[in-house]
């Protein structure tokens, strides 16, 4: 089966696609230096760098899954929240002209939690019912990365929607499954990495953080509250403003001193696979930004492979 990708950022829920034996059609996305990254890791993939709304969907090879991760801070409660009202939250919008042209299969949507309470329920019947006017069936589920084998705090909402009710009626998400992974088992505090991750002993930040650090299993971050701490070995959500804000990427305590985690360790706590990797010529401040705004991508494989089971 063949996937059409919107919103495809580095390409995290397409890896879950193509993971679970799909194949990647295409894929489209605004920002330069995301391409970059979807270039180097998927060199066989034409991704269509632009603005969305400037797609012409006649030219787009017809596909039997369209994909969206669509701009989430239009919904969050980290962010406006001004839903439809942000242009961001109006692209929704944009992915339902491109699906009236193409009629995938099934559409299969991710964004916040918060999506299914944002404006009292308004926002999400709307997306409802714009599915469910063009003859879809729908299932949704809110889910927690750290209950599905990942050790990050990650709630999100994953819509699948079919235009079989058949199959629709067959499907059903993946259970929750024991988390057997933590931080430390991801992060290697016992291999020393480049010195310009680690913060000196007379830095502002290292004199902060060090009578914090009581627990060296977990991890630390500046927040606007004072240093955040994470629970029980999971790290908390990693968010996008860590390439944009100055000190919101996460720290932790090696064997070798204090230091902030490596852009490749934050794909690593999103469960991308070692092999998956920045380009040279994307700035470190743009792959903290991309880990932020990706996905966890066993958990939309696990989702993929249900789907996958039924079609």
């Amino acid at each position: 089966m063949t996937v059409g990708s919107l919103f495809a950022g580095v390409g995290g829920i397409d890896l879950a696609f193509e993971q679970a034996g799909f194949e990647i059609a295409w894929a489209n996305d605004i920002d330069s230096a995301a391409c970059k990254t979807y270039r180097h890791n998927f060199p066989n993939t034409n991704i269509i760098e632009g603005d969305i709304r400037n797609l012409d969907a006649n030219t787009l090879e017809k596909v039997d899954v369209l994909t969206a991760g669509f701009p989430c801070q239009s919904f969050s409660v980290c962010g406006n929240q001004k839903g439809f009202k942000d242009s961001r939250g109006n692209l929704f919008f944009e992915i339902m002209r491109i699906a009236d042209e193409l009629q995938p299969q099934i559409i299969f949507l991710e964004n916040v939690a918060n999506l299914t309470e944002h404006d009292n329920g308004k926002t999400f019947n709307v997306i409802h019912n714009e599915l469910a006017s063009r003859d879809y069936f729908i299932r949704y589920l809110i889910a927690d990365a750290c209950d599905y084998g990942v050790p990050q705090h990650r709630t999100r909402t994953y819509i699948v929607a079919f235009k079989s009710k058949d199959t629709c009626d067959k499907f059903r998400f993946p259970e929750k499954c024991e988390l057997t992974k933590h931080i430390f088992d991801v992060i290697d505090k016992t291999v020393k990495i480049d010195d310009s991750y680690y913060l000196s002993s007379d830095s502002y930040q290292y004199k902060k953080l060090l009578p914090v650090i009581t627990d060296e299993e977990q991890i630390y971050r500046f927040s606007d509250y004072g240093i955040q701490k994470s629970k029980d070995r999971i790290c908390f959500t990693l968010k996008a403003n860590m390439g944009t804000w100055r000190d919101r990427v996460p720290f932790i305590k090696d064997n070798y001193g204090i230091r902030k985690i490596t852009p490749q360790e934050c794909l690593s706590l999103m469960g991308f696979p070692k092999g998956y990797s920045f380009p040279d010529n994307v700035p470190q401040k743009e792959q903290y930004k991309q880990c932020g705004n990706s996905v966890v991508v066993p958990v939309i494989r696990r989702i993929v492979e249900k789907m996958k089971n039924i079609c």
